[in-house]
């Protein structure tokens, strides 16, 4: 069906119009969009929304699997840092590897 679609659009000597070729790279790009870069920047938007309500107190799991309770937030030099109590460690994590604040993951970007 697509190839009678063609045909029929086709000049006299079997080329396309001019317009095609910008129509089809507009049409790719629209659907990159679409399906890829706005579904992450809406991911990244999350989970800063996620982080930024970030308190004392917060069950917290990291990405590398470490579970723990909030014990301080802090910005260093320009970067959050979250202390972490976990068990009978303490420990420092960087804001941003926080991937889920009690029941509410964030989502992969």
């Amino acid at each position: 069906m697509t190839f009678a679609l063609l045909n029929v659009m086709a000049n006299a000597d079997g080329r396309m119009p001019g317009w095609f070729l910008p129509f089809q790279i507009f049409l790719i790009v629209g659907i990159f969009y679409f399906l890829i870069i706005r579904p992450q920047g809406q991911a990244r938007k999350k989970h800063e929304e996620l982080l930024g309500a970030l308190k004392t107190g917060d069950k917290v799991m990291t990405a590398g699997g470490l579970l723990g309770v909030v014990k301080k937030v802090e910005e260093k030099d320009g970067e959050w840092r979250v202390t972490l109590e976990s068990g009978t460690s303490t420990v420092i994590v960087e804001r941003s590897r926080i991937i889920k604040v009690g029941d509410q993951t964030a989502p992969q970007a």
